[in-house]
């Protein structure tokens, strides 16, 4: 922030509108409708609310890298907000926004304001937004200017930048510039890999965007997997998917394609032979990914926004900013957490989604969890989880991940979570009926682990004719779990297996139609499934979600270990 001025414009322009102000970050995907642009996140205080023409004031954004394509999305079809302030740093919405000016000729104001005037513009009814002052009942607050600075460039840094690489590859060092210069890095770092997320048709500015960048001949530079896409693209005609949402979505996954990007359509690319090393530089996109990258494996990326993935692997050079450096790295908030006795599988998501409200904009380090030993796929659950309530790209686990022993800050402030604030958490992602027609399984891309624990509990017992189980996993888990017998064994139970498709990016007729309520052992589908599915979705264990494959239902209640 200029100290001379309380608040910097990020990204210029002028706006004007009614100021709808929160306190919780919001995921623009999963948390806003593209088509009406309100707020569809039923656990966020703004559920509801229109941002169209909205002076929009959050702390920053959460969850999905897809936030930016949502974000361009309404701004290319006239429903975007007028303008966004945010009090912290933040870097999803504001690609999108950048994407928009850069690439489209749409300008969106972004801005940052210091705590006390964002405090007091979050009481205003309306504001202007000018080039040097933001006006609001009858009060002003100066604007500084954008950050400027010069980047130490190297010689194949500008002669990019100066277009020798393609006009693509111009347009992509430019975008990465932009955003390394808002994030006051000083330099560029090489990365040995990249994994896209904008590849899911979260909107039909995702398939503008890929489609131009093919169109002006990018090639990737550097080894490049590609997250879960929206189809299932060998069978999604014969599945009964509408042509006008199938064939988007597929030409969105074959635009990456043509761009030299590997065709893994996974969200867990950590699964796969090519997943990085502790401390090699990458580039991920896909906020479960980043933070299990990041924590678990000990590589390094930012949580980098849809679009400036494309950028990065384009180039091969990505900000030197945020977790690529050793002090960024640090835990600014220390959770203790009482762990009950006897805990399940469940536990993991359940304390990911806590963690992250309780470290919305800071990375944490988890304390007490070391006895409770947690498996690679716990980890991966509590990541995806800890992604959805927060903004962090990381967090430590005492004991357990690989940069947690002296990962404390010396300025690092202290939380709790207790057994009631587990409890509070479970009943408030257990609204929904007993009765449960759907099985959600993959959310991140199930294991081979996932996929033999559940067939060994499902023990070839078919499923419930009521009740759809169908599990989400990656190309080269399916054809694991198919040379193993695996795959067989869950069949011979009546689950379904599909490929590509993430619980995320999932949708009708695949979704299945007659469906009220979804059991799943995910915290991140939990969350996220009422918004995107308009079902009611009930969080529970691997063995919780058995119960209800056999039954048809599950019933309502705190497990054994919160009792």
């Amino acid at each position: 922030m200029n100290e001379s001025s309380p608040a910097r414009s990020i990204l210029g322009g002028t706006a004007q509108g009614a100021v709808v102000a929160t306190q919780e970050a919001l995921s623009f995907w999963g948390g806003v409708d593209p088509a009406t642009a309100r707020v569809i996140d039923v656990h966020h205080p703004l559920h509801g609310s229109c941002l169209t023409g909205a002076i929009l004031m959050m702390p920053s954004s959460r969850g999905s890298c897809t936030g930016s394509g949502v974000l361009l999305d309404l701004v290319l079809n006239g429903r975007a907000p007028a303008a966004l302030i945010f009090s912290e740093a933040e870097d999803v919405l504001t690609l999108g926004a950048l994407i928009a000016s850069e690439l489209f000729d749409k300008p969106l104001p972004v801005l940052r304001l210091d705590p006390q005037a964002f405090a007091a513009l979050s009481q205003a009814k309306t504001a202007r937004i000018g080039d040097t002052a933001i006006e609001a009942d009858g009060s002003t607050i100066p604007v500084g200017p954008p950050t400027s600075g010069a980047l130490d460039l190297t010689e194949a840094d500008r002669a990019m930048l100066a277009g020798q690489g393609g006009v693509a590859v111009q347009q992509a060092m430019r975008i990465i510039c932009a955003m390394a210069i808002q994030q006051s890095a000083r330099s560029l770092v090489d990365v040995t890999q990249a994994h896209i997320d904008g590849c899911i048709y979260a909107s039909t500015a995702n398939l503008t965007f890929a489609e131009k960048m093919a169109e002006l001949g990018a090639r990737v530079r550097v080894p490049t997997t590609m997250n879960a896409i929206s189809v299932d693209r060998a069978n999604w005609q014969a599945q009964g998917v509408a042509h006008d949402f199938g064939d988007p979505a597929a030409r969105l996954a074959d635009a990456y394609v043509r761009m030299g990007c590997r065709p893994t359509f996974t969200c867990s690319p950590y699964l796969l032979d090519s997943a990085p090393k502790s401390g090699e530089a990458i580039a991920w996109a896909e906020s479960n990914a980043v933070i299990f990258a990041n924590s678990v494996l000990g590589a390094r990326t930012a949580k980098h926004p849809d679009f400036l993935d494309l950028c990065i692997a384009l180039t091969g050079r990505a900000p030197l900013s945020g977790v690529y450096l050793d002090e960024h790295r640090k835990a600014r908030r220390v959770i203790d957490v009482e762990v009950p006795s006897g805990v399940d599988d469940a536990f993991w998501p359940l304390l990911g989604y806590l963690a992250g409200h309780a470290a919305p904009d800071r990375i944490p380090l988890l304390r007490g969890l070391g006895e409770a030993r947690p498996s690679r796929d716990d980890l991966k659950a509590l990541c995806a989880a800890f992604g959805t309530t927060s903004a962090a790209p990381m967090l430590h686990v005492e004991g357990v991940t690989p940069e947690a022993d002296g990962a404390g800050a010396a300025d690092a402030d202290h939380a709790v979570i207790t057994r009631t604030d587990l409890a509070a958490a479970w009943k408030n992602l257990n609204a929904g009926p007993e009765a449960v027609e759907l099985v959600a399984i993959g959310s991140p891309h199930a294991s081979l682990e996932e996929c033999r624990s559940l067939a060994a509990a499902l023990a070839g017992r078919k499923r419930h004719p009521d009740a759809a189980v169908i599990v989400t996993a990656g190309n080269a888990v399916i054809a694991d779990a198919r040379s193993e017998g695996t795959l067989a064994r869950l069949e011979q139970s009546g689950v379904q297996v599909v490929p590509d498709l993430c619980w995320c990016s999932i949708s009708e007729p695949v979704f299945p139609t007659r469906t009220r309520a979804v059991m799943t052992n995910s915290g991140k589908y939990a969350h996220y499934g009422p918004g995107l599915s308009g079902r009611a979705v009930r969080l529970g264990s691997l063995a919780d979600c058995v119960t209800a494959a056999l039954t048809g239902r599950a019933p309502v209640r705190l497990p054994a270990w919160l009792s």
